[in-house]
């Protein structure tokens, strides 16, 4: 891999982050465009969000396109990763941070509920992945970051479609790195907790899980800093990383 100036390690990659118009997705999109990636920043319908995080790209030097699609349906996933290579000529990295996260009492869940989750956390990693690999291989460094939760891990109430739907990014991670390994692109799951972000969808702004936990550090994290340790996994420095849970809590879990 051809590594870019200090602080530009990612010069000349391209990226796809899916859910990157808000929280910790657009601070990932935001990241690897500082470290040099040409990013393409991936939302199901928040045309505005996702189009300001293009504006802010490219304010601070980078590259970027907006690209609206549900990729839980096949065509779209796929329609997804052309429009990256389309717009910058190759693919390097994939980051599978599209989800839901409603809370919802088990009994009251619905089917519609579960699979709702589960087609947009694990049918979209699902088909991000399967559409990309042809692309990565091309690559001389290709990485998949894919977004647990911490609830998958601690267990949450009213969460039963998130922990199970996070819990299988787990095992997708596992089986991923062995199949592509030979490939040469590496694939890890990173497992953000308790990380301060607008969810508008609930009341007071956090999801009830949280005050189930405290950390060790005395705070809430930040979305750069989980946003930190993904461009990592899709650096140059991390090529001997694959198969991976790494979780960023300041210490309300520990694996």
């Amino acid at each position: 891999m051809t590594q870019g100036i200090a602080g530009r390690e990612l010069e000349g990659r391209v990226a796809i982050v899916t859910g990157a118009a808000r929280n910790i997705g657009r601070a990932i999109a935001l990241d690897l465009a500082d470290a040099g990636a040409a990013v393409l920043v991936h939302a199901r319908g928040s045309a505005d969000l996702a189009a300001e995080v293009v504006r802010e790209i490219e304010a601070r030097g980078g590259r970027a396109r907006m690209h609206l699609a549900d990729i839980t349906v096949p065509d779209r996933a796929a329609g997804t990763v052309a429009a990256a290579v389309e717009a910058f000529g190759r693919l390097d990295i994939l980051v599978n941070s599209a989800a839901v996260r409603h809370e919802t009492a088990f009994a009251a869940m619905t089917l519609a509920d579960w699979h709702e989750v589960l087609a947009v956390i694990l049918d979209g990693a699902f088909l991000m992945a399967q559409a990309a690999v042809p692309h990565l291989k091309g690559s001389d460094g290709a990485s998949i970051v894919n977004l647990g939760g911490m609830s998958a891990h601690s267990g949450s109430a009213g969460r039963v479609h998130v922990t199970t739907a996070k819990a299988g990014i787990v095992g997708f991670t596992h089986g991923l790195a062995h199949d592509l390994g030979p490939d040469g692109i590496t694939v890890n799951c990173v497992v953000p907790g308790l990380i301060g972000t607008q969810r508008t969808h609930l009341r007071g702004g956090e999801p009830a899980h949280h005050a189930q936990h405290t950390t060790l550090v005395g705070r809430r994290g930040k979305p750069e800093e989980v946003a930190s340790l993904v461009r990592y996994l899709a650096g140059p420095s991390a090529r001997y990383i694959t198969g991976q849970t790494l979780h960023v809590n300041g210490g309300a879990f520990l694996s």
